[in-house]
């Protein structure tokens, strides 16, 4: 009962010295301490839905222009768990700048992303330079000469090569015409020339593997590697981006939050001042709130530096169509953090994915592949050369129908050769082979050390997040206590039972405390960036 009557007491004597705006300033438990009406429901987070980017530049007014000396409490509530419709409707004039948003245009216009695209590309040109091993070749040769009257010699060579796939074989045509008074013997052809179509066959080197389709395969395997080489690329670019994101989240919510706290200072201040102006204050108390406000604007300042600088940052990844680099406009706002949960029937996930699809670990197999070939022909380099060629001969006028069957293609006209060599102690042969075993090994340690990493760090992200977790509810549970305990002291402060000293101190550990939050909010969402980033992929919604 004596409760009641002096807050009675307190209520007609701030009617009587014009103290309400103090009373409005103090928040909605002060009003409701003092049977007046207030907001209801406790917001846990300043989202993009509650704060208008507008709010961010400007400071808000403290005085309603249209009423003199009273108080705007749109703060108050926000800070101390109010109504927040009215931030809320603000946003008809703003937009949401989305993860999702980002990541259409990361993937569609970012120039990293399509320097990575161009990987894919280059290699694919490397097949088709590997596979002019096996183009045909034509090839023409012609020398003449004639002196005092006398034709020395006319030479006139062609020969058409087309390399064949399987077994090293090369399919020779050919159409040489050597006459003259001084031609060699040996090479000297009939008046209409030979004709001849024949093989080249490698029976020890080369049989299995030569040069060029070693270097065709290999080509193929890069292919692989080149995409994984894509796929880790973009998933490096769209992790700085994530994070960067973040960022400018926790940077606007920390200015939204410091703007709050003006407000609620500057609301304090002028009221107090009014109760300085009537003696019912010590002067001592005005200059209090006023050193509060002047330390919550610095912080204002500050942050606002610090915001336009991480959007500046986020803009590293937008551009537009052409190739232009484009700003983020400063109406955007970010979207509410989502903090998705993650439990280990999605660990086993990623991991078993990570085992698969890693782009680390899939260029590293690719790797090891290409090694395996290259080690097979340098295995083939350690046989003798033995080159066996053959040719069918005929009259170069073979075409015509009265040519005898002596001089047409048939098994009394040929021509064969037989080539050898070896190296006796195959010391170079040896050397390439024995660094190109090294080579395997190496890649095979550093895939099964790769493995190994990328499955403690995913595990190590894991962790990370489910402690944030625990975190994020403590510091919920944490911040209604701090609130609880902030109205606690309005209500003591209205029955002139507490000191402005003192509410500010809660106050601005309420604030503290929101900010940690907010920070612990964005390390949430980096780490679930970092755990998909691990794993060898992207944050579900942004593929």
């Amino acid at each position: 009962m004596r409760t009641v009557q002096k807050l009675a007491a307190v209520v007609l004597g701030a009617l009587r010295r014009g103290a309400l705006p103090l009373l409005l300033a103090l928040g909605p438990l002060g009003l409701r301490a003092q049977g007046l009406p207030a907001g209801q429901g406790a917001p846990e987070q300043l989202g993009p839905d509650q704060l208008a980017p507008g709010q961010l530049a400007p400071r808000r007014p403290t005085s309603d222009p249209a009423t003199p000396g009273k108080l705007a409490t749109p703060a108050a509530p926000l800070l101390l768990g109010g109504d927040p419709a009215g931030p809320r409707a603000a946003l008809d004039s703003t937009r949401v700048f989305s993860l999702q948003d980002l990541a259409e245009l990361v993937f569609a216009n970012h120039p990293i992303v399509k320097q990575a695209v161009l990987l894919s590309a280059k290699a694919q040109a490397q097949v088709q330079q590997a596979r002019g091993g096996f183009d045909p070749k034509l090839g023409a040769g012609f020398d003449r000469k004639v002196f005092g009257g006398t034709n020395y010699y006319n030479d006139w060579t062609n020969e058409l090569k087309v390399p064949l796939w399987p077994g090293g074989v090369d399919l020779k045509a050919s159409y040489d015409r050597y006459v003259g008074t001084y031609v060699n013997p040996e090479y000297r052809t009939p008046l209409p020339g030979l004709a001849g179509i024949g093989l080249s066959v490698p029976l020890g080197q080369g049989l299995l593997i030569d040069a060029r389709r070693s270097t065709l395969r290999q080509a193929r395997i890069m292919v692989a590697a080149a995409e994984a080489d894509r796929v880790k690329q973009i998933n490096e670019v769209w992790l700085q981006a994530a994070k960067d994101y973040w960022y400018w989240y926790y940077t606007y919510q920390q200015t939204a939050l410091i703007q709050e706290g003006v407000a609620l200072a500057e609301g304090r201040f002028r009221a107090v001042s009014r109760q300085v102006d009537a003696g019912d204050k010590a002067p001592i108390d005005s200059v209090e709130a006023r050193i509060t406000v002047q330390d919550r604007l610095l912080q204002a300042e500050q942050l606002r530096v610090e915001l336009q600088n991480a959007r500046l940052v986020l803009s590293n990844h937008l551009w537009n169509r052409d190739a232009q680099p484009v700003e983020l406009p400063t109406r955007a706002v970010p979207q509410a953090v989502r903090l998705a949960p993650v439990d280990t029937t999605d660990l086993n996930r990623l991991s078993a994915l990570a085992a698969a699809q890693h782009p680390t670990l899939r260029k590293l197999d690719a790797k090891i592949r290409q090694l395996g070939i290259e080690e097979r022909y340098r295995r083939e380099l350690l046989k003798p050369k033995v080159n066996v060629s053959g040719t069918l001969l005929s009259q170069g006028d073979f075409y015509r129908t009265e040519l005898p069957a002596t001089y047409g293609f048939g098994w009394n006209n040929y021509k064969v050769g037989v080539d050898f060599a070896f190296p006796l102690f195959l010391r170079l042969e040896r050397g390439k082979l024995q660094q190109t075993r090294i080579q395997v090994q190496e890649t095979g340690l550093e895939q099964q050390q790769s493995r190994r990493t990328i499955l403690n760090q995913l595990t190590s992200t894991y962790n990370t997040l489910k402690a944030y977790e625990r975190q994020l509810a403590l510091q919920a549970l944490t911040i209604d206590n701090q609130r609880t305990l902030l109205r606690a002291e309005l209500t003591k402060f209205n029955l002139g039972e507490s000191t402005v000293f003192l509410i500010n101190t809660r106050e601005t550990k309420l604030i503290d405390l929101r900010l940690k939050l907010a920070s612990l909010q964005a390390s949430y969402e980096k780490s679930l960036a970092e755990l998909y980033y691990y794993a060898g992929t992207r944050t579900p919604g942004t593929e």
